[in-house]
């Protein structure tokens, strides 16, 4: 029995996405409405799996199919592939499960030869028309498939319109269209050394097979990565009748929004050009006509558009982004799915959903992806400088947020600049997929083409950076480094200013605020708050960062990191005086000196928590981190302290370690220097007793890090109870504390019951657990990454979601062990992975109480809480 591979679009239907791909599954369900679209046939995202498997090639069983799937579509169409009397052209396109914009290959008008396009020309009574297809067919093949650059094409047709004296591509005629095919068709023969293949299946297969390719093309590989779709998804390829946009002035093509993706506004928002293609909209060669203007310039189609927009985002209760084609009067929708859109319009969207009746508050809650808020969470300009600030330029308000930074003008630039520390605004005259690392690092973009729907505004908003496009007055020059605007020129390495709300390019650096949190925000984080099990408590160590996060509404701290309050003035000084005593005595004058500022700022935080737990790690890093490297400020510490250089340099000596990440740090420093964590115990309990005299509820929990062995942990509990005991008695009063561990070390998570039977709490440090799992330092991983993600042995980065199988299970296993010892036990994750949404997904399915992020994090974290809650539920 032979494998199905291949499906009409009248076979399928919505729900097929997985194999049909989005795109299929939507032009499935769309014909199935009755709707206009031009008739075709789907490759299943199983035959693009069968393509690697069978080591890049498409076999025979499949090959079969897509011809006889042709001849279905043949009859369907009432024309004939490669058939000069009437011929079928089609479109090939992408189409996977996730929809990845301009990540993968398309491409248009195949079919064509010498012979057809003849036939086309006096079929359609239109020579210019059939020629144009059949240029644009020869640059799209060539670069899709046959890896021509684009641009090559682009020169050549800039050279033939200076020859003509003329500004734009419509204003060539028939004869330079022919023109162009035989240019275009030297160069393909000069660059490949043979003739552009005529024969329309050759054509057909190969074009098939670029877009499987293009699956695992660079740009797709990044964007999965950030965005967590699996390689072995593969790609569904769409085969479809071609419709022209570009047959004349009562013809054009679209792309089209049921409400504005910026803004969440409910009215139609979109663009179209008349007498194009679909490539020239979303390249932004010309710049369109909003689609208000189609009710002028054809009332009739205008009205009928609007009718299946309406009609569709009822079906889909949702926002819909749909490209549609208008042959001679007529209209045809090519494609519709869920638009991508901002952070604001996606809450408002949302909302409006579901007082329009149309979803509920659950449904409401998956709508907005938890990555997004992040924009919300953004910084403004700062509104009285922006008032003295001068509007240099103007380009489309493509994706929403303030950008201030350095001039680059290359992708490459933006990161080798952002990994210096350098806040940079990418320029381009338009961006391309290639260009996706670059923008992911940079504040914000600027292009010189491009709509709101080129690729630039797609990917920005996707990603929640501020953008600006079509700023057509920029000049930009890449070998010079710079552009012109407004009569000024700006070079690599200036300060611009964009704000992507408005539109506004300022040729200045203008400082930004942050984004205060209101209205529908507010409305929305109620529905998440009220179905998310898992608490959110953030990781903090500084009054204001706990301040912060209480604003977004964290519940607690699950992380204060105490060696962060060392670095300042006094307190490093008194430190480095602790690490250079050569006797307890010594050193316990030196921490008596610190203490009163630990104190202190423990106050602050359980002041700034009011009643929520505040989890206090002890003294974690290695002692060498707080001693200086450079010569003279060796010199100064030693006069500081009153010793010699060489007494400084003898210290810094011993202290230096192979692997300080492995070395004597954590718990081993009170092992070996009790008086630490007698010194680090008075400052929590002392600072808690205040509070609570103050009449404010104080949970103070101290976290015992980088535990390996259950006698570690007892060692060091012993001298925080005995410390904590007197001093509670000696105040009179009565106060809870709580003492736990951080679970980081492999062998503390395979001995989970027995460190459970003695300690409170379990926190998953998940930084240091993936580190020691994996055995490779995330400050330095980042050097050989890459060559795991390009050869497919890891898909995401360790360090940003939780590697479910390994460390994953180590948390599990323990979780369960801990629990099974100790049912008071509970448990959190302070690791960077607690503000990612997978991971917190994960917490969830395991069972812990909370998750710890930074504070610009627990918003997402709190909706990536809510939303494992509903899905399970569903499930």
């Amino acid at each position: 029995m032979s494998h199905k591979y291949v499906y009409l679009f009248s076979e399928g239907n919505k729900d097929m996405r997985e194999l049909l791909g989005g795109k299929g599954a939507n032009l499935a369900e769309m014909t199935k409405a009755g709707m206009p679209v031009p008739q075709g046939f789907t490759i299943s995202t199983e035959a693009c799996t069968q393509y690697y498997k069978d080591g890049r090639k498409i076999n025979d069983e499949i090959q079969a199919q897509i011809y006889e799937y042709l001849g279905k579509m043949e009859e369907i169409c009432g024309k004939k592939f490669a058939d000069p009397e009437n011929p079928l052209l089609v479109s090939v396109r992408s189409g996977a499960r996730a929809s990845m914009p301009g990540m993968m290959d398309t491409i248009l008008n195949l079919g064509l030869n010498d012979v057809v396009v003849e036939g086309l020309a006096k079929f359609t009574n239109n020579p210019r028309f059939a020629y144009d297809s059949y240029r644009r067919f020869i640059q799209m093949f060539s670069d899709v498939v046959m890896e021509l650059p684009k641009p090559e094409f682009e020169k050549i047709i800039d050279q033939k319109k200076e020859e003509k004296g003329v500004k734009q591509d419509t204003e060539l005629d028939t004869e330079d269209m022919k023109d162009l095919v035989k240019r275009f068709k030297a160069f393909y023969k000069e660059n490949k050394g043979e003739d552009f293949p005529s024969d329309p299946k050759v054509q057909l297969m190969e074009a098939v097979k670029a877009v499987f390719r293009s699956w695992d093309n660079p740009r797709a590989n990044v964007y999965r990565r950030m965005n967590e779709i699996p390689y072995d998804w593969g790609t569904a390829v769409n085969v479809q009748a071609m419709v022209f946009g570009n047959s004349g002035d009562k013809s054009g093509t679209g792309v089209a929004f049921t409400r504005n993706p910026a803004t969440g506004e409910h009215k139609l928002f979109g663009e179209y050009l008349i007498n194009a293609q679909g490539e020239d909209v979303v390249a932004g060669v010309r710049t369109p006509s909003p689609i208000s203007q189609l009710e002028q310039d054809m009332p009739e189609v205008y009205k009928q558009f609007a009718e299946i927009a309406d009609r569709l985002e009822k079906h889909y209760k949702d926002m819909q982004d749909m490209e549609f084609t208008i042959e001679n009067g007529k209209l045809y929708m090519l494609q519709t799915r869920n638009g991508k859109r901002t952070a604001n319009a996606a809450l408002k969207i949302a909302v409006d959903l579901v007082h329009e009746g149309m979803i509920d508050e659950e449904e409401a809650v998956l709508r907005v992806e938890p990555q997004q808020l992040d924009a919300l969470l953004h910084p403004q300009f700062d509104a009285d400088a922006l008032k003295k600030a001068t509007v240099v330029g103007k380009g489309l308000a493509a994706s929403p947020g303030a950008a201030c930074g350095k001039i680059v003008f290359t992708a490459e630039d933006a990161k080798e600049w952002a990994k210096k520390g350098e806040k940079v605004v990418l320029v381009r005259r338009e961006t391309s997929p290639e260009d996706i690392e670059g923008m992911q690092v940079a504040e914000g973009i600027l292009t010189v083409r491009g709509g709101m729907t080129s690729h630039a505004a797609v990917v920005a908003r996707g990603m929640g950076t501020c953008c600006v496009s079509g700023c057509g007055e920029i000049n930009v020059d890449y070998d010079a480094k710079n552009f012109t605007l407004g009569g000024k020129t700006y070079n690599e390495g200036d300060y611009i200013s964009i704000d992507g709300s408005t539109g506004n390019i300022y040729g200045e650096a203008i400082p930004t605020a942050p984004a205060s949190i209101a209205g529908d925000f507010g409305l929305f984080m109620g529905w998440a708050d009220k179905y998310r099990k898992l608490k959110v408590r953030t990781n903090a160590d500084t009054p204001r960062d706990a301040h912060q996060a209480r604003e977004f509404g964290a519940e607690g701290i699950g992380l204060c990191r105490t060696e962060h309050m060392f670095f300042e003035g006094d307190r490093i000084k008194a430190m480095r005086e602790m690490i250079i005593a050569d006797n307890t005595e010594d050193r316990k004058k030196a921490l008596d000196k610190i203490m009163p500022y630990q104190q202190g700022d423990f106050e602050a935080l359980f002041e700034e928590m009011n009643g929520y737990p505040v989890t206090i790690r002890f003294l974690d890093p290695p002692l060498h981190e707080f001693l200086p490297t450079k010569e003279e400020d060796i010199a100064e510490i030693a006069k500081e302290l009153n010793v010699t250089v060489e007494k400084v340099h003898e210290v810094i000596e011993s202290l230096h370690e192979f692997n300080p990440m492995m070395g004597h740090r954590g718990c081993r420093l009170t092992v070996t220097y009790p008086e630490i964590a007698e010194m680090q115990t008075t400052a929590v309990i002392n600072a808690a007793i205040n509070v609570q005299k103050k009449g404010v509820n104080v949970i103070p929990q101290i976290m015992i890090p980088l535990v390996g062995e259950v006698k570690e942990f007892d060692f060091v509990k012993k001298i925080v109870v005995a410390t904590a005991d007197k001093l509670i008695a000696d105040a009179g009063v009565e106060l809870k504390y709580e003492v736990g561990t951080m679970i980081e070390i492999p062998r503390a998570a395979l001995t989970a019951d027995k460190i459970a039977a003695d300690a409170d709490f379990f926190c998953y440090g998940t930084n240091d657990l993936t580190q020691m799992t994996f055995g490779f330092s995330r400050d330095d991983a980042g050097k050989f990454l890459d060559a795991y993600y390009d050869n497919k042995i890891y898909e995401s980065d360790p360090f940003v979601h939780i590697d479910v199988d390994g460390v994953g299970r180590l948390v599990e296993m323990s979780a369960k062990a801990g629990r099974e010892a100790n049912a008071a036990l509970h448990l959190g994750i302070c690791g960077e992975h607690g503000g990612d949404p997978t991971s917190v997904e994960f917490c969830h399915k395991v069972g812990l109480d909370y998750v710890s992020c930074s504070p610009f994090r627990v918003p997402i974290a709190r909706l990536a809480a809510a939303q494992a809650a509903v899905k399970e539920k569903r499930a």
